[in-house]
């Protein structure tokens, strides 16, 4: 079983989960070489190499369009205690909590951003619909959406899929954004999210896309070369809120974001996260859900991880331009 320890210095929490060594890599040097080493297990007709379907939406032809299934080399399982327990200084739990991956695509070889604008939208509405299932247990506190997209994102599978992992605690990175946001609201009396919206519409030189809901800017502090985030026009702090009806236009905003992304970069890889409010918490005035993008065109290396800066050597206004422009950046 997994196992949760706390950092008695930082305070974070480490999940120990050694049966996630043991999942296929197709990125793995040598993978498939010999023609029966890999078989992808996503693929339609290999449904028995995953767990059964949580939630599945069927295509016209009878088989599936969409499938959820519990990942099969979890960071977290839905057996074990809640609750911590101490040794001396040390706090650990077991690792409690589902992990999911959403196969979205029956196709191999096709990525997100070139499926249609409705296949997006079945993405997305599928995330807030599992997010809606999965806080009906009172033991989850959290549950992070995120797609790692490319082997320099830290993907192990070429098949569109993305992960949601719900856990017994809201993580610390998230919960440092929720109380920076706090202070700013009790400073300034207003959303730092709804606040860079209006900023960035006025600006206007760091944006990369929006519609009637949404707006897409390459962030003013961008710590990644090309970072992009998505926002909601009208203020919201739980993503899984998020109506049936406006599905379509953040899909439509989400596609049309990779798309410049990709045509920019080549070979991207890039991590996309949602960012949300805790799912047992009351909705804030103070937070705001939105989209993280990040592509991976370099390693965070010692000074990264030693001060917490981040160097991004490509100012977000120039990414904008280049994004807008369709033009090919040479990495």
């Amino acid at each position: 079983m997994p196992e949760i320890r706390k950092d008695p210095v930082f305070g974070r929490w480490v999940i120990i989960a050694s049966e996630r060594g043991l999942r296929p890599n197709e990125f793995r040097p040598g993978a498939g070489s010999d023609g029966k080493s890999y078989v992808c297990p996503f693929c339609p007709g290999n449904e028995a190499l995953t767990p059964p379907a949580i939630y599945s939406l069927p295509a016209d032809d009878g088989s599936w369009r969409l499938r959820v299934v519990r990942n099969k080399y979890p960071a977290l399982v839905s057996e074990g205690e809640q609750g911590s327990t101490r040794n001396g200084i040390y706090d650990r739990m077991d690792g409690m909590g589902f992990h999911e991956v959403v196969i979205e695509t029956p196709e191999h070889g096709r990525l997100l951003e070139d499926l249609p604008e409705e296949g997006v939208a079945d993405v997305l509405k599928t995330f807030a619909f599992r997010v809606r299932e999965l806080k009906k247990d009172p033991r989850i506190k959290y549950v992070m959406i995120f797609k790692n997209h490319g082997r320099n994102a830290g993907a192990s599978l070429l098949h569109p899929h993305s992960q949601i992992i719900s856990m017994p605690m809201a993580p610390l990175r998230a919960m440092q954004e929720i109380e920076g946001a706090a202070d700013y609201h009790d400073e300034r009396g207003t959303c730092v999210f709804c606040d860079i919206v209006k900023e960035e519409k006025a600006f206007g030189r760091r944006v990369v896309g929006e519609n009637a809901d949404f707006l897409a800017v390459a962030p003013y502090a961008s710590r990644f070369s090309f970072e992009t985030w998505i926002l909601p026009k009208a203020h919201a702090s739980h993503f899984e809120e998020l109506p049936d009806a406006m599905a379509g236009s953040l899909a439509g905003i989400l596609k049309a974001s990779l798309r410049k992304l990709s045509v920019s970069l080549p070979d991207l890889s890039y991590n996309l996260i949602v960012h949300t409010m805790p799912v047992q918490d009351p909705s804030a005035e103070h937070y705001h859900w939105h989209i993280e993008i990040m592509p991976k065109l370099s390693h965070v290396a010692g000074f990264e991880w030693g001060t917490g800066f981040y160097i991004n050597t490509v100012p977000p206004e120039e990414a904008a331009d280049i994004l807008n422009a369709g033009k090919r950046y040479k990495v």
